[in-house]
């Protein structure tokens, strides 16, 4: 086995990583609700994300018909905004909703740590 191969062939230690690569977890469509500053992503596994389109500053600056104007690339492991030059992966969505979650958590309960 060659070094190419091996590289090929190693499992990723990451959890998203796993949960897209390896279980197969895909955007299957997404919905803006730009009034609200909201993406909501909808995955293959029947879960929903919601993220905030300020994010993303090319969203942000975005109009309608813009943000409407979106695929899914790579067999829904990404999603492309051609007008706007922008490129967004599944990784990086369920990240960012786990930082919010997290942050909203904390916020939340903040009196705990007071």
């Amino acid at each position: 086995m060659n070094t190419l191969d091996k590289i090929k062939n190693k499992k990723s230690d990451n959890i998203v990583d796993k949960l897209i690569f390896e279980k197969g977890l895909k955007i299957k469509t997404i919905f803006i609700v730009s009034d609200l500053d909201l993406m909501i992503i909808v995955l293959n596994n029947k879960k929903i994300l919601n993220i905030q389109l300020t994010d993303y500053p090319k969203l942000k600056n975005a109009n309608k018909n813009q943000l409407n104007n979106w695929k899914l690339i790579s067999g829904g492991i990404g999603i492309e905004w051609e007008d706007l030059d922008e490129d967004l992966s599944l990784k990086g969505f369920i990240e960012t909703y786990a930082y919010q979650t997290a942050i909203q958590s904390i916020n939340q309960n903040e009196y705990l740590f007071t």
